[in-house]
């Protein structure tokens, strides 16, 4: 079989830096649960959003600005695992950070926790897409720093140094 069919990733060779994770708070409502007051599944797919969004922006690259430039993140697969259901009053927490990261492809992962309970953990996979043509396309170049930088195939962003203010020595007066 022919290592071409596999799709590299961007970086294979380059070390492995921290990967963000974000971090969201979410409170259970009560439209979000069913009859015996516990969250119905479909519901972690939109939290799983919103973490997923949050992370975008915390990253350097808000999903606005993503389709402003002309580029979307469609959703090609979504996998859930359910240990436990959160209830109508919880406030759970919605871990998410990239997974992998490919040429075309990207996969988000996801936890979903209780305080130290774990409650569902899952992936989404998500495809590049130029709006205009609405076909698949390569990670744009414009925002691929950014992604790199969350996967952790890029070292992160140094804050920069604030520098003393220089003091001139005094001019001799002729």
């Amino acid at each position: 079989m022919s290592d071409a069919a596999t799709p590299a990733p961007i970086r294979p060779t380059m070390i492995r830096h921290t990967v963000i994770r974000h971090t969201i708070d979410v409170e259970v409502r009560y439209v979000e649960t069913d009859q015996m007051g516990v969250v119905h599944h479909s519901n972690y797919l939109a939290w799983f959003e919103l973490a997923r969004t949050a992370l975008c922006r915390v990253g350097g690259r808000g999903y606005h600005e993503i389709e402003r430039d002309g580029h979307w993140l469609m959703v090609t697969g979504a996998q859930l695992r359910y240990r436990s259901g959160a209830r109508y009053g919880d406030v759970v927490q919605v871990e998410c950070w990239i997974e992998e990261l490919k040429s075309r492809t990207l996969r988000f992962a996801y936890r979903v926790r209780r305080g130290d309970e774990l409650l569902v953990s899952g992936t989404t996979d998500h495809v590049w897409v130029e709006a205009a043509t609405r076909r698949p396309c390569r990670l744009p170049a414009a925002i691929r720093d950014d992604f790199e930088r969350m996967a952790g195939l890029a070292p992160q962003k140094q804050a920069p140094q604030k520098q003393a203010p220089q003091r001139q020595a005094p001019q001799k007066q002729a």
